[in-house]
């Protein structure tokens, strides 16, 4: 077998087993049209700079899209990125040897990704960018030696490094210029779009997340119905609110099942749905262990994007801590068109911290971010996460409607009511509410629909389509024997993540967001 023939079936087998992996992920269509984009976007990089030899933004795109996104989607942007430009540079035998470098910059940054738990300052994330760039060069130099080189010595290779060396310290040096400028916003972006699209899996029994307790123990209690109605709530919330102490970690926090790993997103969760059932989370704490609150305390400081720091505070005004330096940060990352990171559940929920720390409804902030909330309203009355005119979401609609609540607009105005309406027409003959319509009801979306409601003064012991029950019989049918809630009816699965960063948890009683 000649040189050639044998590093082409070495490189046809190892695009033959990205492409593999790729495909056993069974990603959903908003991954699919995301990768799709990206590897769009690559390919775009690299013609717009084609004027300057070697200086393209592709590998950053590649490897931040495998950072933001993980190995497999990381390795098919940059796979199908050199695809794709090549039909404008011409296609040829480097083709696969281009689609392989690139691919592997899209694993390399999703490996860096799952190593820093996707948080990494600007400069480190620019010196990957440049490592990268020079791999990506001695994988081609490589590729010019095994194909167009009789010999195949060493020596030979050393000859083709070095005459390519300027071009690949070009590539490299443009890759960090390209990340500074930049790469943590493009990182923050995909972040935000992973967040809305990814959903991970565990046995429900007896590993159920506390984020899903939280959610639905905090909308059962928040509820201000009937006495009768709050009787037969008694018995499961009970449950849940029994279930959620144990699953406390020795470290004060909460992990996304018991005996995981504490992390800050679950931890504030718990904090909020315990607060809502009166349990002081300054004062929830395993025995020999520290307290929720601490915990949470010591992670205010490891809060970084606006989503964070809005979460962090909720979670320590439950817990009747301070959040002034958290304050201060969140009123820096206030845009000027009023929004936080320009989307709607964020600016929904920074309207909410900005109140539990004390602004006022008057308050320029509120005011700003509050103008923000109505522009982006839909013509159906709901609201959508990112862009006006996309389709409305439960989740999203009710965040608004605690928002503008929360900063007094009144539950009669156009606005909250055409939001209630939309929000109420969302229902599913099961009592419960789907992330988006058309969806199967989920105790997440339900429980965000009924604390949105509850801000609008509705009486959600009653909002039921015709012969159905409420959205509070339908959470009850969700807590197990143990107290663990379940995502669905669909069966003993429950999601680990989290939709929608800080939005379903708010509870009125947890919450007191009128101070000031």
């Amino acid at each position: 077998m000649s040189w050639e023939l044998g590093s082409f079936a070495v490189l046809a087998l190892a695009l033959a087993a990205g492409f593999a992996w790729w495909e056993r992920r069974r990603p959903s269509s908003h991954v699919l049209a995301l990768v799709a984009t990206l590897a769009a976007l690559a390919a775009l990089g690299r013609v717009a700079f084609a004027p300057l030899p070697n200086v393209k933004p592709t590998t950053d795109i590649v490897l931040l899209s495998g950072f933001a996104l993980g190995p497999a989607p990381g390795f098919v942007v940059g796979a199908l990125a050199a695809l794709a430009s090549n039909l404008v540079f011409g296609q040829g035998p480097w083709t696969p040897w281009q689609m392989a470098a690139w691919g592997l910059a899209g694993v390399g940054g999703g490996l860096l990704g799952a190593l820093t738990g996707r948080r990494l300052a600007r400069a480190p994330l620019a010196a990957a960018c440049g490592a990268a760039g020079l791999v990506y060069g001695a994988i081609l130099d490589y590729s010019t030696w095994a194909t167009f080189s009789g010999a195949h010595t060493f020596g030979q290779y050393l000859v083709i490094s070095g005459s390519s060396l300027p071009f690949n310290l070009a590539h490299a040096i443009g890759n960090v210029v390209f990340c500074l400028a930049f790469g943590p916003a493009f990182a923050r972006a995909l972040l935000r779009f992973r967040a809305r699209f990814e959903v991970r899996w565990v046995s429900a029994a007896p590993q159920a997340p506390a984020v899903v307790l939280a959610l639905a123990l905090g909308a059962a209690l928040a509820v201000g119905g009937a006495a009768p109605d709050r009787a037969r709530a008694a018995g499961p919330t009970a449950r849940a609110q029994a279930y959620l102490l144990r699953a406390q970690n020795l470290d004060g926090g909460y992990g996304a099942a018991p005996r995981a790993r504490s992390s800050d997103l679950y931890s504030a969760w718990a904090a909020i749905g315990l607060a809502a059932a009166r349990s002081d989370p300054d004062r929830v704490r395993r025995s020999g262990g520290r307290s929720l609150g601490a915990y949470l305390s010591a992670s205010a400081r490891r809060a970084r994007d606006a989503g964070s720091m809005e979460r962090t505070m909720l979670a320590l005004r439950a817990a009747g801590r301070s959040s002034r330096s958290l304050h201060r940060r969140l009123r820096r990352a206030h845009r000027r068109d009023g929004s936080f990171g320009g989307l709607t559940n964020l600016t929904a929920f920074g309207v909410l911290a900005l109140r539990a720390a004390g602004d006022r409804p008057s308050s320029r902030r509120v005011r700003r971010a509050v103008g923000f909330l109505l522009r982006r309203q839909n013509r159906d009355g709901g609201w959508n996460f990112a862009l006006r005119g996309a389709p409305s979401g439960v989740d999203e609609t009710a965040a608004a409607l605690e928002a503008l609540r929360a900063a007094r607009r009144a539950r009669g105005s156009r606005a909250m009511r055409r939001g209630v309406r939309w929000l109420v027409r969302r229902q599913e003959r099961d009592g419960g509410f789907p992330l988006r319509p058309g969806a199967p009801s989920n105790a997440q979306s339900t429980a965000w629909a009924v604390q949105g409601l509850l801000a609008a003064g509705r009486d959600v012991g009653r909002v039921r389509r015709r012969g159905s029950r409420s959205p509070l019989g339908y959470l009850r049918s969700l807590v197990g024997r143990d107290g663990a809630v379940r995502y669905s009816r669909a069966g003993a699965q429950t999601p680990v993540w989290v939709t929608a960063q800080a939005l379903a948890a708010l509870h009125r009683r947890a919450l007191p967001v009128r101070g000031g």
